[in-house]
């Protein structure tokens, strides 16, 4: 029989949804009694099927990497497995060529033949589809790895047949796996579970008798996966949500008897409704709200603030009811998202539900514990399950509205306070609702007084931590200000909550920690953020509004990692090792050490700097640990940022204001880029043979300085330039120039922060000579002092942390002009081993200290 959704006798529809010709319109049927409206979706598109086949391909990734860098290991666990390749040749009555060939031929027909017989024409077509795709991409792996493959890659993933090393991806393995995963779960298909314990014998055979190489049956496996889940997942498979009479079925178990089903349009759960079509054509939106006459606002809230199929329910009692549809196939779009955001940001999601029962039973906590606590929320009845759907039984609000219906003038200061008061309850008994919008939150009257609803507690938390409850208040708040206005919100606020409530909700005031609906209203209207701030110091003048760091990583850091990854990856592909090797093996330890040292003395030179600048007097050796635990914060900072900030939080806890600390720090990063300019034209001057060479200019020199400059003029006379400059340039100068005045006025400080400063270019400037010594090699001062600043600054220019990777490939690039690239290479790396990595266990230690002392 074919697998279809169920239905009951005596049920008669209006349309069928398997019909290809189905309206937009939502089918009427008429269930054992039950009138039923609703939108069924025939066909699914799952995220699991998207998620694993971007996991396959991540895998392939690992599996040539490790067939690269680790084919010691690849090959001793496959002479391992082939230990029990006489013993099995002894067992085998059929050759293993003989095998494949009856595997190739069985499988496909075993199920193919199924399909058939269940009158499943169209899985049986994707099934053949995806196997087909699957051999191709199987196909065009094996040509692209023998076209572009590096010798190591090729030798890691061959065998040995006959008397030649053979690239071995298995195509008949690919198609076999491709089909089977396109054909369905082998739990409802008989063949299909058959036909993976046999594929999987011949893979165990054929890998044992070295057939096949392991990494390469690995990479098989994953092809075929990629070539069936990706087809599966465009085509869509079968539905198998609770709809018609398992609907019907779930909600008479849970001691209803319905007479009327209406599913409330709209919402997220509509949005992945497919009709038929090769490539899961979508359905066309669902008719507006008002088509439908009995559907009320609140029952449209619930289903905007949700993931779940909302209906409204009549029972034969005339009970108005809500059931909720928590859909199996939709939960890992929730779960990916909530753990994306507790990933990226600090405290905003709570904890992440995996299967739908912990979805359907998180909601039923909360629901009871919010109710219990006397917040007026919906009555969860009743819980059931049906097919691949939980469905949840409550009370309908009677005839409240949402907040998000309501204008200005019908929002009265007792609604707000009443608002509130609600919130105020539920954090009392220690409960955050987390997701608080002007679709949660339900106004009703009775005898003239407002009572408010606060539903959709489904992402809530029962013990919740201090973050999330001052969440709860910002979003309250936010909502509030874009319906009333900033300076009522806070006002109706500041009447119900405690002054250290609404102040601690100050530095979160920040977009990123809105719920989605608020945080795309607030982005058509970002003035009111700001009119927030304003009001609660206004309200609150001792409050602290400045924004609280709440994302761990944004795109600059995922770009960084991305660009560090794609640097090391490039160096490491460029660089010869064996070259790398032999000078490494014919280098001079002890000029090791010398570069190690003047690495070190760097961090002495920033710490002078740092202390001749210093508004307040600082101790020399508690400036020298906090450059040196920049070296560990350079770990995950950009070149030349982990000193930046670690100096500003040394100078805000000795009680420097936070505009002159920031001053006193550009003065640093200024002064040692001018001193670092300096000593460059003082080494080309003095590396001058003699007078006359020392000045010689030649026309060309000339003609290009002359270019440049006319180019730079012409540049500055556009006004867009010309202000663009100023914006980069003014700000740090309007800091930067006070202080140097300061400074200037004393001459032993200014003479200090030189020293300092000369100290700290030199140092690096005289460890990359030791490098370069250590392998034998001699440059002038000059040409090693402009090849490590051109080297140092263009690898800086990319924000990979400590430069990473870009220092490493604009050093060997332009030592390479000088000497044998092998060499540069050894120098390059060298020199980054003994100034940065070397460093930061030191830097580690130093942090420790500082923490401990309450230093930073």
């Amino acid at each position: 029989m074919p697998d279809t959704p169920s239905t009951t006798a005596g049920a008669s529809r209006t349309q069928s949804p398997d019909d290809p010709r189905a309206p937009a319109t939502p089918l009427t049927e008429t269930i054992d009694g039950v009138e039923i409206q609703d939108t069924p979706t025939v066909r699914v598109h799952h995220p699991t099927d998207l998620l694993n086949v971007v996991l396959s391909a991540l895998g392939i990734v690992v599996v040539l990497i490790l067939a690269t860098y680790a084919q010691n290991t690849t090959t001793g666990v496959a002479e391992d497995v082939q230990g029990f390749a006489t013993v099995l040749r002894r067992i085998l009555f059929l050759p293993v060529a003989v095998l494949e060939g009856l595997v190739t031929i069985v499988v496909p027909v075993a199920v193919l033949t199924e399909l058939a017989l269940r009158r499943l024409g169209r899985q049986l077509l994707e099934a053949l589809v995806a196997g087909i795709a699957a051999l191709m991409l199987c196909t065009g792996v094996e040509w692209a790895l023998e076209t572009f493959g590096s010798k190591a890659l090729i030798s890691g993933m061959s065998v040995r047949l006959g008397d030649t090393w053979t690239l071995t991806v298995p195509g008949y393995v690919a198609l076999l796996v491709g089909l089977l995963c396109a054909s369905g779960p082998r739990t409802r298909r008989r063949s299909v579970a058959w036909s993976w314990n046999l594929l999987w014998i011949a893979i165990g055979v054929v890998l044992i008798t070295g057939q096949v190489s392991l990494p390469g049956l690995a990479v098989a496996l994953l092809v075929g996966r990629i070539g069936g889940l990706g087809v599966r997942y465009l085509t869509g498979v079968q539905s198998e949500r609770a709809y018609g009479a398992s609907l019907i079925a779930g909600i008479r178990r849970a001691g209803f008897d319905p007479v009327r089903l209406v599913r409330v349009p709209g919402g997220d759960a509509d949005a992945d409704a497919a009709d038929h079509g090769l490539f899961g054509r979508r359905r066309p939106a669902p008719p507006a709200p008002s088509a439908n006459p009995d559907i009320d606002a609140t029952a449209r809230a619930l289903n905007r603030t949700s993931d779940a199929r909302v209906y409204e329910m009549r029972t034969t009692d005339h009970q108005r009811l809500d059931v909720i549809v928590l859909d199996g196939d939709r939960q890992v779009i929730g779960t990916l998202s909530r753990l994306w955001r507790s990933l990226r940001l600090r405290g905003i999601d709570g904890r992440s539900v995996v299967s739908l029962r912990q979805a359907a039973e998180r909601t039923a906590l909360v629901s009871y514990a919010a109710r219990s606590a006397g917040v007026r929320t919906p009555h969860l009845l009743r819980i059931a399950e049906a097919e691949d759907s939980m469905l949840l039984v409550k009370e309908h609000p009677g005839a409240a509205v949402p907040l998000a219906d309501l204008g200005p003038e019908s929002i009265s200061d007792a609604t707000l306070q009443a608002i509130w008061q609600q919130l105020r309850i539920a954090h009392e008994a220690g409960l955050a609702h987390r997701a608080l919008t002007s679709d949660t939150v339900l106004v009703d009257s009775l005898l003239g007084q407002p009572v408010v609803w606060i539903v959709g507690w489904a992402t809530g938390d029962v013990a919740s931590s201090e973050l999330a409850r001052r969440l709860d208040v910002m979003q309250m708040v936010a909502l509030l200000a874009l319906r009333v206005g900033a300076q009522r919100a806070m006002a109706s606020a500041v009447a119900v909550l405690p002054d250290d409530d609404i102040a601690a909700a100050g530095p979160l005031l920040q977009t990123v920690a809105l719920p989605r609906q608020t945080r795309d209203e607030m982005r058509q209207h970002p003035e009111v953020l700001t009119e927030l701030r304003s009001a609660l110091v206004q309200r609150l003048p001792e409050a602290d509004v400045e924004p609280e760091q709440l994302v761990r990583f944004g795109a600059r850091t995922v770009l960084s990692i991305v660009v560090t990854v794609a640097a090391i990856v490039v160096v490491l592909a460029t660089i010869n090792v064996e070259q790398i090797t032999h000078a490494i093996s014919d280098s001079d330890w002890r000029w090791s050490v010398v570069g190690f040292l003047f690495g070190m003395s760097t961090l002495f030179g920033g710490a002078l700097a740092f202390v001749a600048y210093s508004p307040v007097k600082l101790s020399l050796w508690r400036a020298t640990l906090t450059q040196t635990a920049a070296t560990f914060v350079a770990l995950a900072a950009p070149a030349g940022l982990g000193p930046a900030a670690l100096n500003l939080r040394m100078l805000t806890r000795r009680g420097v204001a936070t505009s002159l600390a920031v001053a006193t720090v550009a003065l640093v990063q200024v002064s040692q880029f001018v001193v670092t300019i300096l000593i460059l034209v003082v080494l080309t001057i003095a590396s001058g043979s003699n007078q006359a060479t020392r000045f010689t200019v030649t026309p060309t020199t000339l003609i290009v300085i002359g270019a440049v400059a006319a180019t730079i003029a012409a540049l500055l006379l556009v006004p867009q330039v010309r202000q663009w400059v100023l914006r980069k340039t003014l700000p740090t100068l309007r800091q930067t120039w006070p202080r140097l005045i300061e400074v200037v006025g004393e001459p032993k400080r200014l003479a200090l922060a030189i020293a300092g400063n000369v100290l700290m270019t030199m140092g690096y400037v005289f460890a990359f000579e030791a490098c370069l010594l250590a392998f034998g090699q001699h440059l002038s001062l000059v040409q090693v002092a402009l090849i490590y600043l051109a080297g140092n600054t263009a690898g800086s220019l990319v924000p990979t942390p400590g430069g990473i990777g870009t220092v490493e490939a604009s050093l060997i690039f332009l030592l390479s002009t000088a000497v044998n690239p092998g060499v540069a290479a050894s120098v390059a790396l060298l020199f980054r081993v003994v100034t940065y990595w070397l460093r930061i266990p030191f830097g580690w230690a130093a942090m420790r200290y500082l923490q401990r002392t309450h230093e930073l």
